[in-house]
């Protein structure tokens, strides 16, 4: 009885190292192994995730010459030689929760990155008003851990847990098959 236990922990184990390797495999590739992004200078958007009519920076590192900078959520942008970074509005109309590429070329060299529009519904802060200054607090208690899953990756999900943990519960009530019958 003993090694059946053991036999359904372990199985439940490799189980679980499994689905969770593939998982973090999966989160590598997509953010590494993409051949249009070894390039000989270095650049980035930020930040990454920005509501519809928000400002990005635009940086890159170790252009030896001019640096543009192009997207379908963006007018294109220029970096002259010597500078660094240059800033660039999102278009308004931006759709919420939309993945946009955004191109460097650096002297026919290109890299890619994405930039991502934030869903929720958009706010207007106005910086003054004419009683003075408007602050506003921040806007907490939107979002949570779930980072993105939609609702099939979460079914798919709860489908192997609970085939996991049936099978560690069939193994555990399964005959030994010894011929012992009590």
């Amino acid at each position: 009885m003993r090694a059946i236990r053991v036999a359904s922990a372990a199985l439940l184990a490799a189980t679980t190292l499994t689905l969770g390797a593939t998982t973090a495999s999966t989160a590598v590739a997509d953010e590494g192994d993409n051949p249009n992004n070894i390039t000989s200078f270095g650049f980035r958007v930020t930040p990454s995730t920005i509501a519809a009519g928000g400002q990005v920076q635009l940086s890159v590192d170790g252009c030896e010459g001019d640096t543009k900078v192009t997207s379908g959520v963006f007018d294109d942008a220029h970096i002259p030689k010597g500078q660094n970074s240059v800033a660039a509005m999102v278009f308004p109309d931006a759709k919420p929760g939309a993945m946009y590429e955004v191109t460097f070329d650096c002297k026919g060299e290109t890299g890619t990155t994405d930039l991502t529009i934030a869903t929720g519904r958009p706010t207007h802060h106005p910086t003054s008003h004419p009683t003075g200054p408007v602050h506003h607090g921040v806007k907490a208690g939107v979002g949570g851990s779930f980072g993105g899953f939609d609702l099939h990756e979460i079914a798919l999900g709860g489908v192997l847990i609970v085939g996991t943990l049936g099978t560690a519960y069939h193994w555990t009530r399964r005959r030994t098959g010894d011929g012992n019958k009590s």
